[in-house]
């Protein structure tokens, strides 16, 4: 596949030890794979297949300058109830946000207004266990593996009459972006993924790391114990505004802005969604069967056809590969953007207009 590199100032700081781990753990007979180990220091980088021009010009917006949603609405989808933003007109080309864990819609409030004023009708759903979204039944099982927030959002859409949208998240947003752009392409018109291919086997993770990478995945280790569990019950207000700090070491939050996004967390499946995404993840807690044959694609590492756009922050804290990693990974028209200006993991809400653009560009591709 011909891909053209355009860079200034590469300076991308690796740690060798770190690769072949990071390797095992994501894409279990994928080649060169590099960990991030400090910010990067690359201006203007993009890896595309053919073209990366803008079709319009997203207005520039300082961060913060919306705190609220002017429309909040529910909606019964597959096993949720699912708690939603939306904006923009109802006959536009649809968007869905996704995002992330400790997160909530917030980090998109206004990534949502840019696109809405560039036509786009904006969908913004708390995942299970976030926000207003609730379990239909009492009696379903509160599942957090991979597969299952995808299916959810292809739920979300039968229920609204969306036959397909752009994806676009980061965090658990972007892996959910991902899988429906793999395994669902037809309902995916293209792609905006933080952090790139997120798309995990379980298998791999039960492989040891350096000590150096196990320290960032500290939470996990945590999750698995009953203390931790507790603890992130009781301190889950505390506890998210940590992760927020580290995995945005620069980013200068105030009390208020993350205490919108906190709100969402005393959903009451929010802790069960949590925890059991993390031992998931760690081989620790079983996923349920009817599940089995999707994870089973997953754990092959398809790859993604549709146009894709992937993002990164200079300054994102939490653990990531280099661009280079996953480029293979998009067979599609395909560019990856590095956001600098001191950007961190909640990269739509630290820098909206970069993610907006992004948005409107891969629409064009």
């Amino acid at each position: 596949m011909s891909r053209l590199l355009e860079s200034a100032g590469s300076q991308a700081m690796r740690t060798d030890e770190l690769d072949e781990a990071f390797n095992r753990r994501l894409f279990l007979g994928t080649a060169a794979m590099t960990m991030v180990a400090a910010q990067f220091g690359m201006i203007g980088s993009a890896v595309a297949q053919s073209g990366n021009e803008s079709r319009a010009t997203v207005p520039a917006i300082k961060p913060g300058t919306h705190n609220s949603f002017s429309s909040l609405k529910q909606i019964d989808a597959g096993l949720l109830s699912v708690g939603y933003a939306e904006a923009g007109p109802s006959d536009g080309p649809v968007v869905i946000l996704l995002h992330g864990w400790p997160y909530d819609i917030h980090s998109f409030v206004d990534v949502a207004p840019l696109l809405a004023s560039a036509g786009y009708r904006v969908i913004v759903p708390y995942l299970r266990g976030y926000g207003t979204t609730r379990f239909l039944s009492s009696e379903t099982f509160r599942n957090g593996q991979q597969s299952v927030i995808p299916l959810d959002t292809i739920a979300l859409m039968d229920a609204l009459g969306i036959k397909k949208a752009i994806l676009a998240g980061f965090d658990w947003g972007a892996r959910t972006a991902d899988i429906v752009a793999a395994l669902w392409p037809e309902r995916c018109k293209a792609l905006v993924s933080v952090s790139g291919y997120l798309i995990g086997n379980p298998s791999t993770s039960k492989l040891p790391l350096p000590p150096s990478a196990e320290l960032q995945w500290w939470y996990q280790y945590y999750f698995a114990t009953e203390r931790g569990r507790d603890g992130y019950d009781k301190y889950r207000h505390d506890f998210s505004k940590l992760i927020w700090s580290i995995a945005s070491p620069k980013w200068r939050f105030d009390d208020a802005t993350f205490d919108r996004s906190a709100a969402s967390f005393n959903n009451p499946d929010h802790v069960s969604i949590v925890i059991h995404n993390y031992r998931w993840r760690l081989g620790l807690a079983e996923g349920e069967s009817k599940y089995a044959a999707f994870e089973k694609r997953l754990a092959d590492g398809p790859v993604i056809s549709v146009p894709s756009i992937t993002l990164e922050g200079d300054a994102n804290g939490a653990a990531h590969l280099d661009g280079s990693a996953y480029a293979e990974k998009f067979s599609g028209k395909y560019a990856h953007r590095i956001i600098t200006g001191g950007v961190g993991h909640n990269l739509p809400q630290e820098a909206p207009q970069a993610f907006a653009q992004a948005i409107v560009d891969v629409d064009a591709y």
